[in-house]
């Protein structure tokens, strides 16, 4: 029986050594994806949700985690309107088409902010143009800090890039000081899906401010289209709507609706405003909106894989009476 036992044991320990060396030098990769179910609008080009991977040096064995960000940035106010500044991650809970599920992290306005705006050159705004340009310059004065980046795109029979993103505050201005005489027609979708592409890779809170009456004459995306890509690279959109008429007979609901929209499903704001000194509030609101903001994380380790919409719903547990404007949803990536 000793001998016989002896023999078991060796057997075993081969059997180990063999395991062991298989798998050494071997690379291991965890990864958790998210997906999501159809949103207000088909995303025919919904693309995946930002991705961060980190590596972890055992040895000779490098395991990498690779984990679904959703950046959710929020607007609170209490029950009169006031921002609620003081609030903590255990303030929120967050419900992701009606579940809970656990927020990893929450920051407030010390997040960088990646912004394009998209001016409106059109002849449509012709009238309103010269104060638009000084507003927009006030704008970028007010709320450029040196860790935010701003470009600035021009809107008319095509969209134009015509500042990259800086923080040199001066460029800025003298590419809107540069607007020549508004001609053509209007390409404001093109613009979007533009504006959205061009930020998507940049690390920060996304924001697009729009500058136009809203409409569009000439664009060949659709407007399904600019906003599921708009949603799909983590943007958030602010409109300032210049022009606007008390007649209902001269006011472009079509564009009104389309702007609004673009506001409710990502958790910006539409500023209509009716005077000079309106407008200039609005940019006011705007700078206001993004330095009281909370800006929370959630990975999405557990969604499937199907491209889908899904629904975000945030509230604040500790203040009953509290309004939060947030993003409706994201696109999980398609396997």
């Amino acid at each position: 029986m000793p001998a016989l036992l002896w023999c078991f044991v060796g057997i075993a320990c081969l059997l180990l050594t063999q395991s062991v060396r298989s798998q050494s030098g071997r690379n291991v990769k965890k990864s958790s994806d998210a997906k999501a179910k159809q949103g207000p609008a088909p995303s025919r080009s919904a693309a995946p949700i930002r991705s961060t991977v980190s590596e972890q040096d055992l040895g000779d064995e490098i395991i990498k985690i690779a984990s679904r960000l959703v950046p959710i940035p929020a607007s609170v106010t209490d029950e009169a309107g006031r921002p609620l500044t003081n609030l903590g991650l255990q303030d929120f809970e967050l419900q992701i088409d009606g579940q809970v599920k656990p927020i990893s992290e929450l920051m407030r306005s010390e997040s960088p902010v990646r912004m394009a705006v998209l001016f409106d050159n059109s002849a449509s705004i012709t009238a309103t143009r010269e104060f638009e340009k000084r507003a927009a310059i006030r704008f970028f004065q007010r709320v450029i800090r040196p860790i935010d980046q701003a470009a600035l795109f021009s809107i008319s029979t095509t969209a134009e890039l015509v500042q990259p993103l800086t923080n040199d505050v001066e460029k800025l201005v003298r590419a809107i000081e540069s607007f020549g005489k508004p001609v053509g027609a209007t390409a404001l979708l093109d613009g979007l899906a533009q504006a959205a592409t061009y930020l998507r890779p940049q690390q920060g809170r996304r924001v697009i401010v729009i500058i136009s009456d809203g409409a569009d004459t000439i664009s060949d995306t659709s407007f399904e289209s600019a906003l599921s890509q708009v949603i799909a690279a983590d943007c958030q959109v602010y409109a300032v709507q210049t022009g606007g008429s008390d007649n209902p007979n001269l006011r472009d609901l079509v564009a009104e609706r389309r702007l609004q929209e673009l506001a409710e499903q990502t958790g910006g704001m539409v500023y209509v405003p009716s005077s000079t000194e309106d407008l200039d509030r609005a940019f006011a609101q705007i700078a206001a909106d993004l330095a009281q903001q909370y800006v929370l994380s959630y990975y999405a380790t557990d969604d499937p894989q199907d491209g889908r919409f899904r629904r975000i719903s945030l509230l604040v547990k500790t203040h009953p009476g509290a309004r939060v404007r947030t993003r409706r949803g994201y696109y999980s990536p398609k396997g």
